[in-house]
């Protein structure tokens, strides 16, 4: 069955302009030493120091390990040992290529990932991951990586925002070869995509992006939950821009991350500002302020310190808390609301708004004041239509099984795969032929 499976850059090429590849920094936040990557589908070619062919079609069955020794990565496959190099390339030899990557030691855990991957060696010894990827499939991957729920409108919500992102900061890690990294530096890209219903929600959102009302892409910040409120972009950043405003988020009420309470030793508070920030805590006033802060709504500084850099140095969930003072135990309690930032989207907020069937642009207008949602013109509407129907009918089928709950991890796209095949060769898709080597061998 595993080689009925399509990949998700197959699908979303057919569906959008934005189909330009990006280099994507994987394991950004790990120390990597030494990796071992086998194959889930297709085949690739090994290349070292630039076009050096080391191995062709090395595919399922096939291992192929690279640690770092000094300034060089010395590789194998399988028993073959082929020595050290300055870099090494895997290229996908086509579309349907799905590589696994296994990371050894310090329970770093295995992703899967679909197409190149280039791996060299940093200043420090340790190796740098580079995804070259599919625009559309690093969206996908980002959408599952980023947000929860089942309805596919959010994560039709999350595509737009995180595709208008990418776009705007395409050349973010420029001056380090590549354009993004995988952590929230840039968004959450922990692996490929293989849920249908996300799928859905990429596909449906396929040339959609939010523009200001010149036409140009806004940023589009997003975060967990905004407690209630979300907050102004120069409350948090240093800008003020005119569709990040404070909006009232009753939305964000009692989902997962509304609220939070921390408790800190009275001491350990009032020295803090002391100390740090030279607050005259002598002053009766000034310390009644510092044991009794309440923020009905969101404020942006607390005895004129940022809220941002306190959130930081305590190790807050938001910076939307109130503070009361336990003479008992001479702790400080902070009552919290929300989990991030608080600018832009709350996608606690956005998913309870999706299930109350509040519709996704009238979320995004909601948490984006005054943006626009623009359509690429170039997208092909009638292969998104397509691929939307053909989708929904998958996820409608799994829904109505009796002794399974979803398809079998990615047997939706072998399934969605083969029928294309037979479409686009106007032949007819046979049920009872699925699992036949010939009804999905075709030469692209």
């Amino acid at each position: 069955m595993k080689r009925l499976l399509s990949i998700l850059a197959l699908l979303l090429l057919a569906v959008t302009a934005h189909a330009d590849k990006v280099r994507v920094r994987l394991y950004s936040t790990n120390s990597i030493s030494q990796i071992n990557i086998s194959f889930d589908l297709g085949s690739y070619n090994l290349y070292a120091d630039g076009d050096n062919l080391l191995e062709d079609f090395v595919g399922e069955g096939r291992s192929v390990n690279i640690r770092a020794e000094g300034k060089k990565l010395h590789v194998s496959v399988n028993e073959t040992d082929y020595g050290t190099f300055s870099t090494l390339r895997l290229e996908a030899t086509d579309t349907a290529c799905i590589l696994c990557l296994n990371p050894v030691g310090n329970s770093i855990k295995q992703r899967t990932y679909e197409g190149d991957l280039e791996v060299s060696v940093l200043k420090n010894g340790k190796m740098l991951l580079i995804n070259n990827i599919e625009f559309e499939t690093y969206i996908a991957g980002v959408v599952q990586s980023e947000i929860y729920g089942k309805q596919t409108d959010i994560f039709r919500i999350q595509s737009i925002i995180s595709r208008t992102w990418a776009l705007r900061n395409i050349q973010k890690h420029k001056a380090d070869g590549y354009n993004f990294c995988d952590n929230v530096h840039c968004q959450a890209y922990l692996n490929r995509c293989v849920r249908p219903d996300i799928m859905l929600g990429a596909i449906q959102s396929s040339g959609e992006t939010l523009v200001d009302t010149l036409g140009n892409l806004i940023e589009t910040p997003f975060h967990s939950n905004s407690g209630g409120e979300t907050a102004n972009s120069e409350d948090v950043w240093r800008n003020a821009l005119p569709y990040l405003r404070s909006v009232s988020d009753t939305f964000s009420y009692s989902m997962k991350q509304s609220d939070w309470t921390k408790t800190i030793s009275a001491d350990r508070w009032v020295n803090y500002f002391a100390n740090t920030h030279h607050i005259n805590t002598a002053d009766s006033l000034l310390l009644d302020t510092l044991l009794h802060f309440t923020q009905e709504h969101r404020q942006a500084r607390l005895l004129n310190i940022p809220l941002t850099r306190i959130r930081v140095d305590f190790q807050l969930k938001s910076t939307f808390f109130s503070v009361t003072f336990d003479s008992t135990s001479n702790n400080v309690i902070l009552h919290g609301h929300g989990y991030g930032h608080g600018v832009g989207l709350s996608q606690e907020g956005a998913i309870r708004m999706v299930n109350l069937g509040i519709s996704y642009d009238s979320v995004l207008r909601h948490y984006y004041t005054g943006a626009q949602l623009h359509h690429d013109p170039s997208a092909n509407r009638n292969y998104v239509e397509n691929y939307v129907t053909q989708i929904t009918r998958i996820i409608e089928e799994d829904r109505n099984k009796s002794t399974q709950t979803h398809s079998k991890k990615d047997d939706w796209l072998g399934r969605l795969f083969r029928l294309r095949d037979r479409e686009e060769r106007e032949e007819i898709y046979i049920e009872s032929e699925q699992d036949n080597e010939k009804d999905w061998q075709y030469e692209w």
